[in-house]
């Protein structure tokens, strides 16, 4: 196991780029959305998606979890998931009596590296309530003992589209994926012509393939994460302007923040905690690393915002209805407003 004080970042950053690389040979037109999920690999931080059915949700989470290699578990979001169904399976063996056996989160042990909840939304309160231990702690108990998960970084998508038999996760499940990131059907007119007309893109499993496995080491990242919040610096320039948008977000009406769909001083609930601060913080020293850069400047806390702190956010029920517009606009308003330091 690499110690930080053994890491090569410039070696780290080339595979990272290589990693990217190969997603998007086979995920096209969502280059934004790969980059995030990079951040959030380095970052050792959950992520949720949300999009459109049929728009490469999956897609792009199966092909990122193949390159990061190591053990991997998937499980379908469903009205009659039960927390039991991730921790164990009963069946009845050839002998007639009942058996036991570890279920997805338990059976590969402290090494899981990747679980992908699929549909996330289709599963019931009580199974959000054991994801969210997993994902906060990296830990359950289970059969009177304790289990740890140290590699472990997990991935869920969300259907926006249909409602039926679905649950909107709680709060403080959110709160725990460090990014939510949207997917779109792709812009440019050559990856949507790939996509409808090269049969390469019509077999995913085939497709999957393409990714070579491991092409980031699971059991290393951590040291590696660690290496970058120690090793990318941020100047009192760039921490002076993350707290004055942090105030900004928390009070816009009081940071002279004009909207023109709504009254600034009654958006806000609450939320841009502290936690959702330092998450922006983090992701935001993972892309200055990316983009070969030794410090964190204004564009890199920019480029990252939407994704960390947009689910952070709670806005005043009236307004709850037009949150995804209130939202952008908001941030638009603050970034406007805030000076950005030279």
């Amino acid at each position: 196991m690499l110690s930080r004080n053994d890491i090569q970042l410039d070696e780290w950053r080339g595979r990272a780029l290589l990693f990217e690389n190969a997603i998007s040979n086979v995920v096209l037109g969502q280059a934004e959305p790969l980059r995030l999920m990079t951040i959030a690999i380095f970052c050792r931080g959950h992520v949720l998606l949300e999009g459109d059915v049929g728009v490469g949700k999956t897609t792009l989470l199966r092909a990122v979890a193949r390159g990061l290699g190591g053990p991997y578990e998937r499980i379908e979001g469903t009205i009659d998931l039960m927390p039991s169904d991730m921790i164990y399976a009963s069946y009845i063996a050839d002998d007639g009596r009942p058996r036991m056996e570890h279920g997805p989160v338990l059976r590969h042990g402290e090494d899981l590296a990747v679980f992908f909840f699929n549909e996330i939304n289709r599963a019931r309160p009580q199974v959000h309530s054991l994801l969210l231990r997993l994902m906060a702690e990296r830990t359950v108990t289970a059969f009177r003992q304790e289990f740890a998960f140290p590699h472990l970084q997990v991935f869920a998508d969300r259907n926006k589209v249909e409602r039926d038999e679905t649950f909107e996760l709680p709060a403080a499940a959110r709160d725990r994926f460090l990014m939510e990131i949207t997917i779109a059907a792709p812009s440019d007119a050559q990856s949507r012509r790939s996509l409808a007309f090269d049969p390469r893109f019509h077999d995913v499993d085939r497709l999957l393939l393409e990714v070579d496995e491991g092409v980031l080491d699971h059991r290393q990242l951590n040291a590696v994460a660690g290496a970058i919040q120690t090793g990318i610096s941020t100047s009192h320039a760039v921490e002076t302007y993350v707290a004055d948008i942090w105030n900004a977000i928390r009070m816009p009406h009081e940071a002279g923040i004009v909207l023109s769909s709504a009254e600034a001083s009654r958006l806000i609930e609450g939320g841009a905690s502290p936690r959702g601060i330092s998450a922006l913080v983090r992701a935001a020293r993972v892309r200055a690393w990316l983009e070969g850069r030794s410090c964190v400047v204004p564009e890199d806390i920019r480029a990252v915002f939407a994704a960390v702190m947009s689910h952070r956010i709670f806005l005043a029920p009236i307004y709850e209805i037009r949150r995804e517009a209130l939202i952008a606009e908001l941030f638009a308003a603050v970034f406007a407003t805030i000076p950005t330091p030279a």
